[in-house]
């Protein structure tokens, strides 16, 4: 984090993205090989990174006590610790998960949710790990620190973003435009709280309320005609302590989808690679 600040927003999001395919197993950290297919290609995992830092991680902890701490608990350590470390809660972490043998691509293409998927599917695919819309606006929260790629926003900025997407307020449209012209590739970043990008806080739900969500899928949390995650928006808006009580709950329940235990799967001594892998 002393040496990059982002860091913390890449090591938040690696266990969304391991726990909605097949549960929290790290198969998301397996990289390719002659019989896996690396959910690292699919699409909506195109643009994660800190690979690197958990590899890092890894050898310390193997280094110290070898065999015993999966890369699956790592990786919900290692969010734990971005997201004290960035000004937010600190909370205990469950452990015991071991690592899958294999990855699921096709999954992680399905199960996740894309930027910019409308609210009905939203809803489905965090009820399908047993995730309610209390969960679906805490967890969305996590987006208060970070950033995405241009061509994430693009789509909202010059008018092709799909058919009944949320308005986006125009001033901060504008301010967008700039960062984000036209011609601009993935190379090229935007944060995705402009208040405060780096520190984890309840700004992100004051940006809702102005129109100001970055992902179709933030804005949608507030668009929704009717929706009762609009109330849960403004209240995490107006109490910062309550959205941190509710995000640790939730971050604790993610953790906790469909993960292997007892003899299942294994501890990996690398994280890119299932054990005794040529």
């Amino acid at each position: 984090m002393q040496s990059d600040p982002t860091i913390t927003a890449a090591l938040l999001r690696q266990p969304y993205h391991d726990c909605f395919v097949n549960g929290c197993d790290a198969s998301n950290l397996l990289d390719n090989s002659d019989t896996i297919r690396s959910e690292k290609d699919s699409p909506q995992m195109d643009d994660d990174r800190g690979f690197d830092v958990v590899d890092k991680i890894k050898s310390a902890v193997e280094a110290s006590c070898p065999g015993v701490v999966s890369c699956a608990d790592i990786l919900i350590l290692g969010a734990e610790a971005s997201v004290s470390l960035s000004g937010g809660p600190s909370w205990n972490v469950t452990l015991g998960r071991r690592d899958s043998l294999t990855a699921f691509q096709a999954k992680a293409t399905t199960d996740i949710p894309t930027s910019s998927a409308n609210f009905t599917t939203l809803v489905s695919l965090f009820s399908n790990k047993g995730l309610n819309l209390t969960d679906l606006v805490a967890l969305s929260g996590g987006h208060t620190i970070g950033h995405s790629p241009c061509t994430t926003i693009k789509p909202r900025l010059y008018n092709y973003a799909p058919q009944g997407s949320p308005y986006l307020n125009s001033t901060y449209m504008a301010k967008l435009q700039k960062i984000c012209p036209r011609n601009a590739t993935k190379k090229q970043i935007a944060n995705l709280d402009p208040r405060s990008p780096i520190t984890f806080d309840n700004s992100y739900f004051k940006n809702l309320l102005t129109n100001e969500g970055f992902l179709i899928t933030d804005q949608n949390l507030y668009s929704s005609s009717g929706s009762p995650t609009i109330d849960l928006v403004k209240k995490f808006s107006d109490n910062q302590s309550l959205f941190f009580d509710h995000f640790v709950y939730s971050m604790n329940k993610m953790g906790n989808v469909n993960p292997l235990t007892g003899k299942n799967g294994e501890i990996r001594l690398n994280c890119r690679k299932v054990n005794n892998a040529n």
